[in-house]
């Protein structure tokens, strides 16, 4: 069984949670999700499984989406609905649209973020989240991130009896974002306190929700003998360049790996080898050696 599975992600349970389920389901060992989602987000997650968990640092690495909610007004410990209230400020009347906008379009392009405390990122061996639960502190790694579009979705919601602000966002984001931390920072722009409230994500890998599958229709679709919720490796990868290799190709080069000459190849970036229709390794342009050379092998057909 080889492929991505584009599961539909519930609130309630961690990525790790679903790889494990998904091998009970499956009966498989080889298994790995694309980049983890919290427990309070739902939406798209696309696992591999078999020889597609070659990909997994591939997919991981590509752009996400996602569409949420910030609340103005109140920020947290966690930086979403789940922490405890650090500060609150009742606003007297709502941000203006105008100037909402104007916030959203600061924040495109490469930026610096700092991630929670309550996260899983590794300092000295440790994940964030055991300092935070310790009550300790320590110096967080800065990273860069690409925000590709951050902009407002329909009209924002104001509560005149709580001073709170809620808007409804879409962002496309680089690896390695997050998201409430982003609602965080945008709060700060206002001068205000913020929180991420809500959070689906919409896009990973290509796959849309609309792609999706919830696990209880995997379950169903087993029990029945379909496994019409996996994508092949070849529907994973079609928007990659393909080049039908010949039987001295693939006999005396590929097949072990070797280098490949493609004078005819104009693409100088990522290449998709396929044999009768089946793809079997990803090769990329050197520019040093002028040549094209594996860099994803995807040999056999478990």
């Amino acid at each position: 069984m080889n492929g991505v599975v584009p599961l539909n992600k519930e609130i309630g349970k961690t990525s790790s949670d679903y790889v494990y389920l998904l091998r009970k389901v499956l009966k498989t060992k080889k298994i790995g999700h694309t980049g983890t989602l919290d427990p309070l987000v739902n939406g798209v997650l696309p696992i591999c499984v078999g020889q597609a968990t070659k990909l997994v640092n591939r997919l991981t690495n590509s752009p996400k989406e996602y569409e949420g909610e910030i609340t103005l007004g109140r920020s947290t410990t966690t930086e979403d609905r789940e922490g405890d209230t650090v500060e609150q400020t009742k606003l007297e009347h709502p941000i203006e649209l105008d100037r909402l906008n104007e916030t959203f379009q600061g924040m495109t392009g490469e930026l610096k973020q700092i991630p929670p405390m309550f996260s899983a990122v590794k300092v000295n061996g440790r994940k964030l989240y055991e300092y935070a639960r310790a009550g300790e502190t320590v110096e967080r790694p800065v990273r860069d991130i690409m925000i590709y579009d951050f902009h407002i979705l329909g009209d924002p919601k104001f509560d005149q009896t709580t001073g709170l602000q809620t808007l409804r966002f879409h962002v496309r984001c680089s690896k390695g974002t997050y998201v409430r931390t982003l609602a965080v920072e945008f709060g700060e722009r206002l001068n205000l306190p913020a929180f991420m409230s809500q959070l689906t994500r919409t896009k990973s890998a290509g796959y849309t929700l609309d792609d999706t599958f919830k696990l209880s229709d995997i379950e169903s679709m087993v029990e029945s003998g379909s496994t019409d919720f996996i994508k092949s490796i070849d529907d994973v990868l079609d928007y990659i360049p393909a080049h039908q290799l010949t039987n001295e190709e693939w006999d005396i080069k590929v097949s072990h790996g070797g280098f490949l000459d493609l004078p005819d190849a104009d693409i100088k970036q990522d290449l998709r080898v396929t044999k009768d229709g089946v793809t079997k390794a990803i090769y990329q342009w050197d520019t040093q050696r002028k040549t094209w050379v594996p860099d994803i092998m995807l040999l056999k057909n478990e």
